[in-house]
């Protein structure tokens, strides 16, 4: 399994913008990196009419749409926690998620002065940075928004290295 690492903040802090800065230096470096958004209103991809809506009305518990190099799967799952999710990301280095901030997994939160008084997850012991662009004066280590470099040399350092160079 992956390491997993959530990308946390409020709401418009600036979450996904950073996940896709951040996605192709990982690339570039030769990682290859699964995601998962946490949707807490919910979400319906599968639209009436389509045959695959047809198939899960039907009863179907797995539906994948296949196309030439893609796949989308429908699942249900008994929950939204990581602990599901995660043995679907088998084939990645890194599980990098968007949200759950309320679950255990290691988090980098990004936080904007302009959008927010404060950050979400200051008291959260699975905080391991924080990316801002005011200092902020934490104890885990302070990224500005911008160096996206360092905020990769930190990711791969933590979570990446260890697993490449490990036997």
């Amino acid at each position: 399994m992956p390491p997993v690492l959530s990308i946390v903040g409020k709401s418009e802090s600036g979450k996904t913008t950073l996940i896709e800065r951040l996605i192709p230096e990982l690339k570039r470096r030769g990682y290859r990196v699964g995601i998962v958004k946490h949707a807490h209103h919910g979400f319906d991809m599968d639209r009436e009419g389509k045959d695959s809506y047809r198939h899960r009305k039907a009863g179907a518990d797995t539906v994948m749409v296949a196309s030439p190099g893609q796949i989308a799967m429908i699942k249900d799952v008994p929950g939204e926690s990581l602990e599901n999710l995660i043995a679907y990301f088998d084939d990645v280095d890194l599980l990098l998620t968007e949200g759950f901030k309320r679950d255990h997994a290691p988090k980098i939160e990004i936080f904007r002065a302009e959008r927010h008084q404060h950050p979400a997850c200051l008291e959260d012991e699975t905080l391991l940075a924080v990316v801002s662009d005011t200092p902020l004066g934490v104890v885990v280590p302070q990224f500005a928004t911008a160096d996206i470099q360092a905020i990769t040399d930190f990711i791969v350092g933590r979570f990446l290295m260890a697993r490449r160079t490990a036997p």
